[in-house]
């Protein structure tokens, strides 16, 4: 609250993020200890009350999921205003813009989790939450590989002018694939998984090396719980600033 750095825009969308992995982990963790407690026979109820918690916890954990994917998309786009149109990134990117962009994404994200449980049996419904899937990893693929060119580009032209070698660019180059790498490659491997499951379900939902693929739904659902902890790690604690608040806040917390 009193650090105002981090009221910018980008600071808003990873806050956000960041609550939408909180939702998605705690949502799926707290429906398998209420499935686990119907199983043992701890938790006793009828099953209509079973059905309304479990279309709660679906539109729970799909709409974090879809809010998470986008929020993801929008750092991407802000960062890459940010690189190109850096003199007009304070006129494009306000803090009244990225709070409606904000509130479109949840309300966005709300609905078409309620319409993906309504209808998750009609084919067309779960193609379109995998082509969203496809989408968002395209848009932050061809965004951070033009940031990625544009970075050695400009490395490039900083070594001219200071007449060095070209061994220092590309050094720099090499460490900026490496980090898109561990970015998209991260992302990949912690929805693919899950978003394979959803294409098999259309495709061959009676073959028998898909069923094997079902066996592994919970595994999936790890991974993106998985995602959940390290999506910090990459876009937040990178950050200098968050890093000196954070430790304010646990040096105010534990003196």
């Amino acid at each position: 609250v009193k650090n105002r750095n981090l009221h910018s825009p980008m600071y808003c969308f990873i806050c956000c993020l960041a609550l939408s992995d909180l939702l998605v982990s705690c949502s799926i963790v707290l429906e398998t200890a209420i499935i686990l407690l119907l199983e043992a026979g701890t938790l006793v109820t009828t099953a209509t009350v079973v059905q309304q918690l479990d279309n709660i916890f679906d539109v729970l954990i799909c709409s974090s999921m879809v809010s998470s994917l986008c929020f993801l998309g929008a750092i991407a786009v802000d960062r890459y205003i940010s690189i190109f149109y850096t003199l007009r990134y304070h006129s494009i990117v306000t803090l009244s813009r990225s709070q409606r962009a904000i509130a479109a994404i949840w309300v966005v994200s709300i609905l078409a989790s309620t319409l993906f449980i309504t209808y998750y049996k009609h084919s067309a419904v779960v193609l379109c939450l995998v082509a969203f899937f496809l989408a968002m990893l395209v848009l932050m693929a061809v965004l951070y590989v033009h940031m990625l060119a544009r970075a050695c580009q400009h490395a490039q032209g900083i070594a001219q002018l200071h007449k060095r070698q070209h061994p220092t660019p590309q050094g720099f180059c090499l460490k900026g694939a490496v980090t898109l790498t561990i970015l998209l490659g991260i992302f990949f491997l912690c929805w693919g998984p899950f978003f394979l499951h959803l294409t098999l379900v259309i495709l061959c939902p009676q073959h028998p090396v898909c069923s094997c693929v079902f066996q592994n739904f919970n595994l999936f659902l790890v991974l993106i719980i998985c995602n959940s902890i390290v999506d910090p790690l990459i876009y937040a604690f990178r950050s200098p600033e968050l890093r000196t608040t954070l430790r304010e806040v646990l040096q105010c917390c534990f003196p």
